[in-house]
């Protein structure tokens, strides 16, 4: 059965307004960041499935969780959040404890814990820091493997060029809002890798105009900004489809939209990368490629149980594949659109 709305609010203990402000980023809505992360985390945890659990061992292991953004900056990009909570949920099945600790209390963690899940992106200092703490490392959404340490990674040029082509069969030109941003520690840019994707692809189709990729920060308000500028700025040339690299910076981008009177899907068409719990609860519902946010969480808990257990010492790589889900900010491809490609 579908969660709706009411479901969240009943859930959350709040009323249904603020559940709806809450999920479409009202920034004018007086809410404490207490009650905000509520009602993100029952939105995200009503998607989950009930697993079996797991009889619990003789021996229970101690997990530290590191989450490379802040904790107010995790109630803007649920992506890194959805994450977390499925690392949480696969570790209480198999009854072990886990320590939530934001980048900055790194320091903080004991030398007693029997391994290190990191969430995001890290620099070569950080990875030091985290590797002089524990032998069992692993990444989630970062590649460490080049550097000796287990890594549960999503793919992006496969699901990006179902979009691409997916999107050329409605508009010859298509935009993107690409993000970018560095490390906690301002030491190391990270480069959006679905722009890059997107570019190498619309590349290989001739279709590529650099005058229609525009940066943002994957806030919503980067998106909204962005994308208000980018209308004034185009006007009547604007492209009919948009390709955004995240699901708050496409939530923006439509509202701008919104307040353009510009119709989605009608004149413009939006397609969203993460697919988190607010991709559905926007109108129009976001198309997005989903990413299996709680298999990342569950593959790394599983790996780090089985590399504790084993005493292994080569270091592996999972990748997570992804899924288009097409919604109504989206014109369905019709016969006359294949017909035309």
């Amino acid at each position: 059965m579908k969660t709706t709305l009411k479901d969240i609010a009943q859930k959350a203990g709040v009323s249904l307004s603020t559940v709806s402000r809450v999920l479409n980023y009202d920034t004018t809505l007086s809410v404490s960041d207490d009650t905000r992360q509520r009602i993100f985390e029952v939105a995200e945890e009503l998607n989950y499935t009930k697993s079996k659990r797991v009889p619990k061992s003789p021996d229970t292991y101690r997990l530290a969780v590191v989450q490379w953004y802040s904790e107010t900056k995790e109630l803007d990009d649920l992506y890194y959040m959805a994450i977390r909570m499925g690392i949480e949920k696969r570790s209480q099945e198999l009854q072990i404890q886990t320590t939530p600790v934001f980048q900055n209390q790194v320091s903080e963690i004991g030398k007693d814990v029997d391994g290190i899940i990191a969430v995001g992106k890290y620099s070569e200092d950080q990875v030091q820091e985290l590797s002089s703490l524990t032998n069992n490392l692993i990444f989630v959404d970062w590649s460490g493997i080049e550097q000796g340490f287990d890594s549960v990674v999503t793919e992006f040029k496969p699901p990006v060029r179902q979009v691409v082509d997916y999107l050329l069969k409605q508009s010859d030109q298509v935009g993107i809002i690409y993000g970018s941003e560095y490390t906690t520690d301002h030491k190391l840019k990270i480069q959006d890798p679905r722009f890059r994707a997107f570019k190498r692809v619309m590349t290989e189709r001739g279709k590529y105009d650099d005058h229609l990729a525009f940066q943002g920060n994957y806030t919503n308000q980067s998106g909204y900004d962005v994308m208000k500028q980018v209308i004034a700025d185009l006007g009547d040339d604007l492209p009919h489809a948009f390709f955004v690299s995240n699901d708050p910076m496409a939530i923006g981008a439509l509202k701008a939209l919104g307040e353009a009177n510009i119709a989605v899907p009608e004149r413009v068409s939006l397609f969203s990368f993460n697919d988190t719990s607010v991709a559905k609860y926007v109108y129009p519902e976001l198309s997005a490629v989903h990413v299996d946010t709680e298999q990342m969480g569950v593959s790394a808990v599983n790996m780090m149980q089985r590399r504790l257990e084993s005493g292994r010492d080569v270091p592996l790589k999972i990748v997570v594949g992804t899924k288009l889900m097409v919604r109504k900010s989206t014109r369905p491809v019709t016969d006359d659109d294949v017909a035309d490609d």
